[in-house]
């Protein structure tokens, strides 16, 4: 009997099946929505059991499974990875992250190494692990959440800047990699600006730039994604930063970065 309850909790409907990470705000909560309404079960995870449950219940409770998960830490990255293949996904949307601002001598050692861990170790563990399932199975879109800083120096955020330019590379060097094997697996990397979500509160500022919506953002990096597009910038004004600072000088656009965080101000904790 043991047998067939875990048979039938393992069990859902035909058809695709999305993982989404950070999935209890921001980005992640509007890419379950829009892959809800497509038609496509998802498998949820984050650390806000109770934001993650309320999304669940939106979004139908048989059209979704909710494991959270503390992906700072390597063994849960894992764990969630064995507990997520038994749902057979196809899509993984890699989002989870956070940002920090403050110079890098002032700047918390604990907070900045916890970034590296969801930003950098988190996207690497679950990126290779459930893409060598994609790849066996010869089918698959993976899209990595980047940002336009990753392709530029950040001062004032300098190991969120770093963290996203190694999203981007990453990403990149797979791509080519599973073009050259003929792989039908496809893998792009979302690069947004600014976004209107909660984000930069986590990172302890209040930003200056309006950002586009949520809801534009995700809209465009599904449709780009299904295009099996590379690297996604959702509007023509990111597009040219990141084509700008690829060609300028790494001092000046660097600079230019500096003066785009100096006009933020930090939210007192």
């Amino acid at each position: 009997m043991s047998k067939i309850k875990s048979l039938i909790k393992n069990l859902r409907p035909m058809g695709q099946c999305a993982v989404i990470t950070g999935a209890s705000s921001g980005l992640g909560m509007e890419f379950a929505r829009q892959l809800a309404a497509q038609g496509i079960f998802l498998v949820l995870t984050g650390r806000n059991e109770k934001a993650l449950a309320a999304l669940a219940e939106e979004i139908g409770v048989s059209d979704c499974v909710v494991i959270p998960a503390d992906l700072s830490k390597v063994r849960e990255c894992i764990d969630f990875y064995g507990k997520a293949k038994k749902y057979k996904p196809d899509i993984l949307i890699n989002n989870a992250g956070f940002g920090l601002y403050g110079s890098f001598t002032a700047a918390s050692l604990s907070k900045e190494l916890e970034l590296i861990d969801v930003n950098i170790k988190a996207m690497h563990v679950l990126f290779k692990l459930f893409l060598r399932d994609f790849v066996k199975q010869d089918r698959g879109y993976i899209l990595n959440v980047g940002s336009i800083a990753g392709f530029m120096p950040g001062p004032l955020m300098a190991a969120y800047y770093s963290s996203k330019a190694y999203v981007i590379r990453q990403t990149q060097a797979v791509y080519t990699e599973l073009r050259r094997i003929k792989s039908n697996v496809n893998v792009s990397v979302l690069c947004p600006g600014p976004v209107d979500t909660d984000f930069n509160r986590r990172a302890g500022i209040t930003g200056f730039f309006k950002g586009i919506t949520a809801k534009q953002c995700v809209s465009c990096a599904l449709s780009e994604m299904r295009k099996k597009k590379l690297t996604i910038t959702p509007t023509l004004k990111i597009t040219a930063i990141a084509v700008m600072s690829r060609f300028s000088p790494v001092k000046l656009t660097s600079y230019c970065a500096y003066l785009v965080q100096k006009g933020k101000q930090r939210i007192e904790e």
